[in-house]
């Protein structure tokens, strides 16, 4: 009966402290990541990043969504020109592949592996 008792206890404990560990987890996620963007209503308005103020727009060639990317992988949107030369339109296409140029080019966002890949192109 004690064997019995003394097994169940390790299973439950064992079991909360896997319960805690990946509420540790998800919760370091959610803090470092911010997926929900929280962060501005907890630290206030003071830590908003220049790419998520309202009005902003860096490069009127590209969505909000696509200088967000370019702002992750390190470019500056203000820098990326409004039109490429066939040069870099060829060295993205190479890259990247026309089916997927043409997304793009219709407003969609690029990845941010993608972004480095093409990175090169710029």
């Amino acid at each position: 009966m004690i064997t019995l008792m003394k097994k169940f206890l390790n299973i439950f404990f064992v079991t909360l402290g896997v319960i805690f560990f990946l509420l540790i987890l998800v919760g370091t996620y959610f803090f470092v990541a911010d997926p929900l963007g929280l962060k501005p209503l907890l630290y206030g308005n003071a830590d908003i990043s220049e790419e998520s103020r309202i009005g902003e727009d860096k490069n009127p060639a590209l969505s909000s969504s696509q200088e967000k990317t370019l702002e992750t992988v390190g470019i500056d949107p203000a820098s990326v020109p409004s039109s490429f030369t066939p040069e870099q339109e060829a060295c993205f296409v190479s890259v990247l592949g026309q089916a997927r140029v043409d997304e793009i080019k219709a407003g969609d966002s690029p990845s941010i592996a993608e972004a480095l890949q093409a990175k090169a192109c710029l």
